[in-house]
C-alpha cells in the first residue's frame, strides 16, 4: 500500500502570512517556514506583531477570502486522488484554512488551531502534536505504508527525510542549499512525474 503526504502552502495555496503581510504593508509578516526554521520563533513573532498592530483573526480572515489556489493545485490534487491516497500536512491553523479547502476539494488536512478570545484577538496558537509532520510519517509506515512526502520549507525536512521517498516542491534556494541531497522539482508536470514513477513502482 502507498501513500503520499505533502505540505499545503507553497505547494498549493500561496503562503497566507506573506499574503497577509502585502495587504497590511508589514514587511515582517512576509517571513516563513523558508527562511526561519524554528517554527516556535515564527509563531511567537507573528502574534507579537499582530498585537502590536492590532490585527484579529477577522482581519487574517479578510486577506484570506481574496485567495486562490496556486494555478493548477485543485487539478494535480484531482489527478493524485484519482490515483491514490494523499494526506495534507501542514502548519497553517483550522481557523485560516477552512475556506481555502473547500476551493481545494476538501483534501485530508492534519494542522493546528489557534486561541482566539471573544473580541477577535489572535492570543496563541496550540500545535497539534510536536514535529507533527514526521511523527505522521513514521506512522503510517509503521501501518505498513509505502510513504512518498513532499513540501517547500524548512518545516517539511523531517518528513521528506523520513519518508520511502521525498522531495522539495519549488523550494527556496537556501533551503536547497543546506539540504544538496533532497531532489527537487520545480512544477507539477515534475510532479506527476515523480508520483506516477512511486505509484508504479
Amino acid at each position: 500500500m502507498k501513500i503520499i503526504v505533502a505540505d499545503l502552502e507553497g505547494v498549493f495555496l500561496p503562503e497566507i502570512w506573506i499574503n497577509v503581510a502585502l495587504k497590511t504593508g508589514i514587511e515582517e509578516l512576509k517571513l516563513t517556514t523558508r527562511q526561519i526554521s524554528d517554527y516556535d520563533v515564527l509563531m511567537t513573532k507573528r502574534l507579537s506583531i499582530l498585537k502590536e498592530n492590532k490585527l484579529n483573526i477577522e482581519d487574517i480572515r479578510e486577506v484570506i477570502s481574496t485567495l486562490e489556489p496556486l494555478d493548477g493545485a485543485r487539478q494535480i490534487l484531482d489527478w493524485i486522488r484519482a490515483k491514490s491516497q494523499i494526506i495534507i500536512l501542514s502548519d497553517t491553523f483550522e481557523e485560516f484554512v477552512k475556506p481555502l479547502m473547500a476551493k481545494l476539494g476538501f483534501p485530508t488536512l492534519f494542522c493546528h488551531n489557534l486561541t482566539i478570545d471573544k473580541n477577535g484577538a489572535i492570543n496563541g496558537y496550540n500545535l497539534r502534536i510536536d514535529n507533527q509532520k514526521t511523527r505522521a510519517v513514521k506512522a503510517l509506515k509503521s501501518l505498513n505504508y509505502q510513504v512518498m512526502a513532499f513540501g517547500d520549507s524548512y518545516n517539511d525536512i523531517g518528513m521528506i527525510q523520513e519518508a520511502h521517498q521525498g522531495f522539495f516542491f519549488c523550494p527556496p534556494s537556501c533551503v536547497v542549499a543546506e539540504f544538496p541531497d533532497i531532489p527537487v522539482t520545480q512544477n507539477y508536470d515534475e510532479l506527476k512525474v515523480r508520483i506516477g514513477a512511486f505509484l508504479e513502482c
